[in-house]
């Protein structure tokens, strides 16, 4: 990787030109096992990923949001496998994987889900009114109801920022270092940058890092975004 595609400066990085001045995010275009692979056992407090589920063209067909924001097809959602939440665990202390229920053969047993309530989707039969995520906490189940609010969307998997504020207030501490394996449309980036979190990820594809990249710009220009 050239040094315009990835550069890092008193904590703010440079994400082929696009991330000048956003402290705390070390963000790159890359393949999530290629980052992985530099840091040490353990390195990372908390990993919250949301890997492709492997559903194929059913991700651009199945719902008016899917087929509205589709790219020209489905060839990008492959499910990781095996080696993938390995090296994730190998990195990590501790884990929040969306798309758990795709995932199970992968995930040990864990009473600590969580489920995301999307009230907007109530009665529409095409789309998910809820998502789960598996984590490594021995705590209770929890379900968070958040609608999606008139945000800039890029992605067909798009999730809100306020829900990965949530997760940060619940499961990390200001501080912490944070992974993210597949970025996507920048949210959780976002709401890292607010929330005080050291958050390191990579995004695979070029235009979803580049739409990313000019997303997380504009919206971390703001004084402040949770009020």
């Amino acid at each position: 990787m050239s040094a315009q595609e990835k550069q890092t400066t008193e904590g703010a990085v440079v994400g082929c030109g696009d991330l000048l001045g956003v402290r705390g995010l070390e963000l790159s275009r890359e393949d999530c096992m290629a980052l992985m692979s530099r840091y040490p056992d353990k390195h990372f407090d908390l990993a919250i990923v949301d890997p492709p589920y492997g559903l194929g063209e059913k991700i651009t067909t199945g719902g008016t949001w899917a087929a509205k924001y589709t790219k020209a097809d489905s060839s990008w959602d492959v499910a990781p496998d095996a080696s993938y939440f390995q090296e994730l665990r190998r990195v990590s202390q501790n884990w929040i994987i969306w798309g758990a229920n795709y995932f199970s053969q992968y995930l040990p047993p864990t009473r600590g889900f969580v489920v995301w309530h999307k009230p907007n989707m109530e009665g529409m039969h095409t789309m998910a009114n809820c998502e789960l995520a598996w984590t490594s906490f021995d705590r209770n189940a929890k379900t968070v109801s958040i609608t999606r609010p008139s945000e800039d969307r890029i992605h067909v998997c798009q999730k809100p920022v306020a829900l990965y504020r949530w997760l940060l207030e619940n499961y990390a501490k200001p501080g912490q270092r944070i992974l993210d394996t597949h970025l996507g449309s920048g949210s959780h980036a976002i709401a890292c940058h607010y929330y005080g979190a050291h958050l390191t990820a990579c995004e695979i594809d070029a235009d979803y890092f580049r739409e990313a990249s000019a997303r997380i710009n504009r919206e971390t220009a703001q004084t402040t975004l949770f009020t």
